[in-house]
C-alpha cells in the first residue's frame, strides 16, 4: 500500500515540473536585529530531484551563458553575495549537495542529515493553500514550518525536507530567517547549471573557510567606472557583483576600507555550530 502511495506521488509530480519561489528574509548581522535583507529564491523539482537556488543569481548566469558580455552581469539584479549557493535534494538516494564558490573554486558538501520534524495539530492557509504546522530543532535553531499536503512532495526551501508536503512557511525562533512561498508555477525545463568541476569538502571546513572572510584587490576580476551615475561596478573571481559609489570612495583613504564594509560575508548563518 505505502509503495504504491510513494509511486504514485513520484508519478505526478514528475509528470509536471514545478518551481516554488520563496522571498527570503535575513538579518546577516546578529547584532543588529533592525537589519534585514530580502531576497527571492527559486525551488525547482521534477519529482526526482530539487534544486534551491537564487532567483537574480540565475537570471544573470543563464544570460551571461549565452552572452559572455561583462555588461549583461553589471545590468543584472542585484542579489546579495551570501545568497550564491545551490542546494540539490537527491528524493531517490535521500541525498543533499551543498553547492557554493570561494573565489575561483566551486565546493560541494555532502550530506544527508534533514530535520526531525513534530508535526502538530495547527491549520491555517497561507496565501490559499491549506497548512499544517510542524516544528524542528535543526543545526542549532528551533524552526516553526508550515506544510501543505495539496502539492504531495515533501521539500522545501534551503535543505528543509521530510514533511509530507510542500513548505509553504518556515521560520526560526528568532525571526533571523523566514521563508515564505510566494509563487507556485508549472515549468518546461528545471535548473541545470551546476558546476562541472568540484571540489568536496566537509561543512566544518567549509563554515572555516568563509566565515569573516573578507574580500580583497586580489579578488576583482573586472572593474567598470559609471561616470553616469557615479558608481564602480566590481566583478569578483566567485561571480558576485558589488557596487559602490564613487562620491563614498573618494571620502576613503583606501578602497580596500570600504570593501571591508560591503564585502564582509554574513555572521549570522542559517547553521550553527
Amino acid at each position: 500500500m505505502y509503495k504504491l502511495l510513494f509511486l504514485l506521488i513520484v508519478s505526478f509530480v514528475s509528470a509536471q515540473q514545478y518551481r516554488f519561489t520563496y522571498s527570503y528574509q535575513m538579518k546577516p548581522d546578529a547584532g543588529k536585529k533592525d537589519s534585514v535583507i530580502t531576497d527571492y529564491m527559486n525551488l525547482d523539482t521534477d519529482g526526482m530531484k530539487s534544486y534551491f537556488y537564487n532567483a537574480a543569481k540565475y537570471e544573470r548566469d543563464s544570460s551571461y551563458a549565452v552572452t559572455r558580455n561583462f555588461g549583461d552581469l553589471l545590468q543584472a539584479k542585484s542579489y546579495d553575495q551570501n545568497l550564491s549557493y545551490i542546494v540539490e535534494k537527491d528524493y531517490t538516494k535521500k541525498e543533499i549537495n551543498f553547492y557554493d564558490q570561494f573565489k575561483t573554486v566551486h565546493l560541494v558538501i555532502q550530506e544527508n542529515d534533514v530535520p526531525k520534524w513534530k508535526i502538530e495539530k495547527e491549520f491555517m492557509k497561507i496565501n490559499g493553500i491549506s497548512c499544517q504546522k510542524a516544528t524542528a530543532r535543526y543545526k542549532g535553531r528551533v524552526w516553526e514550518a508550515w506544510f501543505s499536503k495539496e502539492y504531495p512532495i515533501n521539500d522545501g526551501p534551503y535543505k528543509f525536507s521530510g514533511l509530507p508536503g510542500i513548505v509553504a512557511s518556515i521560520k526560526d525562533s528568532e525571526n533571523d530567517h523566514v521563508f515564505n512561498l510566494i509563487q507556485i508555477k508549472k515549468i518546461n525545463k528545471i535548473f541545470s547549471l551546476l558546476p562541472k568541476s568540484v571540489k568536496k569538502m566537509t561543512f566544518t571546513e567549509y563554515k572555516k573557510i568563509m566565515r569573516g572572510y573578507i574580500f580583497n584587490n586580489e579578488d576583482i576580476e573586472n572593474m567598470s567606472v559609471n561616470n553616469q551615475e557615479g558608481r564602480v561596478d566590481l566583478q569578483l573571481k566567485d561571480g558576485y557583483i558589488a557596487r559602490i559609489g564613487t562620491d563614498e570612495m573618494k571620502k576613503m583613504k583606501k578602497m580596500d576600507e570600504e570593501m571591508t564594509k560591503r564585502l564582509r560575508r554574513t555572521n549570522n548563518n542559517i547553521e550553527r555550530e
